[in-house]
Order: structure tokens, then C-alpha cells, then sequence
């Protein structure tokens, strides 16, 4: 028992998959955050464009 609860505290292979989460995950929240704000900006633009055309 105490050999395999040492092995188990050793073996690292769901920590990689871990980090890749994490990683993913902050890249997709930045992904997010700036099409947001590339969104806000162009509904800004486009709706100054559709006022001006009337």
C-alpha cells in the first residue's frame, strides 16, 4: 500500500494536462475580453455610419 500511495504522489502525467487547462483557458478569457471590446467599437462605428446615411 505504501508503494503504491508513493507512486501515486510521484506520477506528474495530470499535472500536464492540468497546465494545459490553465493555459487554455486564460488564453480563451483574453480571446474573449477583446473581442468584446473590438465589438463595443464597432457597433459604435457602424451606428455612427447608419445615422449619418439617413
Amino acid at each position: 500500500m505504501r508503494q503504491l500511495f508513493s507512486r501515486f504522489l510521484a506520477d506528474q502525467s495530470g499535472a500536464t494536462a492540468i497546465e494545459y487547462c490553465l493555459i487554455a483557458a486564460g488564453i480563451s478569457i483574453v480571446i474573449v475580453t477583446a473581442v468584446n471590446g473590438i465589438g463595443s467599437a464597432l457597433n459604435t462605428k457602424f451606428t455612427s455610419v447608419n445615422s449619418s446615411l439617413k
